[in-house]
């Protein structure tokens, strides 16, 4: 791979001279969803699929950015000293908001560079090919200018650009999970305070199976910052009878006596998948440490269907995906994961079933929504380093 980035790295800029060559995953999250803007616990993976980089600072102040996966965008150029989200410029946003973000941070950032990039994660998938792009672009930027910058401040700072300089509402989890992955480790995540551990992710004779519904969404057109606001507002409702900074503070009997005072239906379900959700997540990975899989599997399929029902975020794709996989034998657990609208489902098979699960959720797929889903059997990696 990294030989055939650097030889289209000089097709496209000329030469190679002093270019290097970055990774950064993508990632899944096991189960946790919406949780992470909530103040709740969040269980996601990096994977060995990710986004690659090949960048070098230039001679001006010129940043030149061209990927593999838009090839017809061709190279697409901005001042390094005067960024701005252009539509126009379509995915470079993401780098753009990255480094504006760098730099408002008094990050010293004051030549330009030539940056290819290329993606291995389906557009569009949920599995966080926008958050890997952008921890990709402050890993390139902190190791070509020398920055003083920790991983988890790459998160942070990532998560500024996309809610400032991109327009998504999203929480921590996505940029937290690519910029602090390890292998073979799930992170399990407070986003209140930002205290993690890594929890091994031990699955005998069982793999990690990502369905892609090929339904394409973006979260800035998608319902995603609407869901944000709607638990906001029944956090405030909530905040009149108990002492809480988030949803997440709740556990279900305290909603369950509480709930009352949140005046709409809509809002009352939306914080109880919040709350609900953050408990499936913390006896979740004490499944995972008791090493009682099917437990863990069992929490995955309630997860989605408080999503279907309660958060009203999957959509006939993902719910077809999930409820054919929750038919096959040997599925431990299955569930939409990322944002919803579109995107992905997550599920643990038992290795022995893995192909028959592929052939039988693609045919029943295709026959009910009328196109393919493609699969990918995942491996859990480590985060953003240089090649």
């Amino acid at each position: 791979m990294k030989d055939v980035l650097l030889k289209e790295f000089g097709r496209i800029f000329g030469d190679t001279d002093r270019a290097q060559v970055f990774f950064a995953p993508g990632r899944v999250n096991l189960i946790g969803e919406h949780t992470d803007y909530n103040g709740g616990h969040v269980f996601p993976c990096a994977l060995t699929i990710g986004t690659y980089a090949v960048a070098r600072k230039n001679s001006g102040t010129t940043l030149r950015f061209y990927s593999m996966n838009f090839e017809n965008l061709g190279i697409i150029e901005a001042d390094v000293n005067d960024l701005k989200n252009e539509k126009n410029h379509d995915w470079a946003n993401y780098p753009k908001g990255m480094i504006k973000i760098l730099k408002d941070e008094n990050f010293l950032i004051d030549e330009g560079m030539d940056v290819l990039y290329y993606g291995n994660i389906p557009n569009s998938s949920g599995l966080s090919s926008s958050a890997s792009l952008e921890v990709l672009t402050a890993y390139l930027c902190k190791e070509l200018f020398g920055l003083e910058l920790h991983n988890i401040n790459i998160a942070l700072l990532a998560q500024k650009a996309e809610n400032t300089f991109i327009g998504v509402n999203c929480g921590i989890m996505d940029q937290f999970a690519i910029a602090m992955g390890k292998k073979d480790h799930a992170i399990f995540l407070d986003t209140a305070t930002l205290e993690y551990e890594y929890a091994p992710i031990i699955l005998e004779g069982k793999k990690i199976v990502i369905a892609c519904s090929n339904k394409k969404r973006g979260l800035g057109d998608s319902k995603y910052n609407e869901r944000r606001r709607e638990c906001e507002e029944a956090l405030q409702f909530l905040q009149t009878k108990a002492d809480i900074k988030n949803l997440g503070d709740l556990t279900e009997e305290a909603f369950e006596e509480i709930k009352a005072v949140i005046p709409d239906e809509i809002r009352r379900k939306r914080a109880k998948h919040a709350i609900y959700e953050n408990q499936r997540t913390i006896k979740a990975v004490k499944a995972l440490k008791d090493n009682d899989i099917k437990l863990f599997g069992k929490l995955m399929n309630q997860s989605h269907i408080s999503l279907r029902d309660d958060y009203e975020v999957t959509g006939v794709e993902l719910d077809t995906l999930v409820e054919v996989a929750w038919e096959q034998v040997g599925v431990i657990g299955s569930r939409m994961t990322g944002a919803g609208f579109g995107g992905c489902t997550v599920s643990i098979v038992e290795d022995i079933f893995v192909d028959d699960f592929i052939i039988n959720v693609g045919t029943k797929y295709k026959e009910r929504i009328g196109y393919a889903a493609d699969f990918y059997v995942v491996e859990v990696g480590d985060g953003p380093r240089i090649i």
